[in-house]
């Protein structure tokens, strides 16, 4: 045993890092903390505004299914519409229609009248989209500032480093290894935030323009029913009815003798 402790005391003991990613937060001091704070901030609220806008498109394309699916095969508009969720965007649609040519009937030109609808339709549908469309320039912001708030980091940095090598008289990699290595780290978060809020600014913007090409023909479809009072409307696509099982055939009859 005595030989073996001496052999474990004689063994040269394991370096320690002194440049990871905690001392070089504590080497930058107010400015590093700071930097990192505020990349957090935006990188915590990039993934909040991805999944619950992803899940707001999943819900509106969901219903935007079960609307060709049944609505059109309602008699009026008003029985379709109370097929549809209260809240959905689809409804909004159908009640500002319905809504919109109740007002149009108190308007004596009727071209003022199909005028007046039809800039209720788009009113209504540019509503649902400037919702859809909330979150996103944050994204935006995100994608577009977080590299130079990391660059500022790494400014810092640089400028450290050039201060210890002044007053060391050389530029050994004792004294430039924190803070270069803090430089670095600085640069990798900034990248780290702006690149997934990029992916995501453009996912949801190409998710947001299908949205919207669907919520403006389901507002012509709308609104020629409307004008036509319920004549015109969307063929429906009909489930093709299943073939009944053939029956068994039966044998052929022998033939009778004459």
């Amino acid at each position: 045993m005595h030989i073996i402790d001496l052999l474990a005391a004689a063994a040269p003991a394991a370096p320690q890092n002194k440049f990871g990613f905690a001392e070089a937060l504590e080497q930058g001091g107010f400015i590093a903390y700071a930097t990192v704070v505020i990349l957090g901030i935006m990188s915590f609220g990039s993934f909040y505004i991805l999944f619950t806008k992803w899940f707001e498109q999943s819900k509106i394309l969901r219903q935007g299914r079960e609307v060709r699916a049944s609505f059109w095969k309602a008699p009026t508009l008003k029985d379709g519409a109370a097929k549809l969720d209260k809240n959905s965007a689809w409804r909004q649609i159908v009640d500002d229609g319905l809504q919109a040519e109740e007002e149009a009937t108190k308007l004596k030109d009727s071209t003022e009248a199909h005028d007046w609808l039809h800039g209720s339709l788009a009113r209504s549908e540019a509503s649902i989209n400037a919702r859809l469309a909330s979150g996103l320039p944050f994204l935006a912001t995100v994608g577009a500032t977080s590299p130079f708030i990391g660059l500022f980091g790494t400014v810092v940095g640089i400028y450290r480093a050039l201060i210890n090598i002044g007053i060391a008289g050389s530029a050994s990699i004792d004294k430039v290894a924190g803070p270069v290595g803090e430089a670095l780290i600085m640069t990798a978060l900034g990248l780290l935030v702006a690149v997934p809020a990029v992916l995501a600014y453009n996912y949801l913007q190409a998710r947001n323009k299908s949205i919207g090409e669907q919520l403006t023909g389901f507002s012509t479809d709308v609104l020629a029913n409307i004008a036509s009072g319920g004549a015109v409307r969307p063929a429906t696509i009909v489930a093709p009815a299943k073939a009944a099982p053939a029956a068994a055939a039966k044998p052929a009859a022998a033939p009778t003798k004459p």
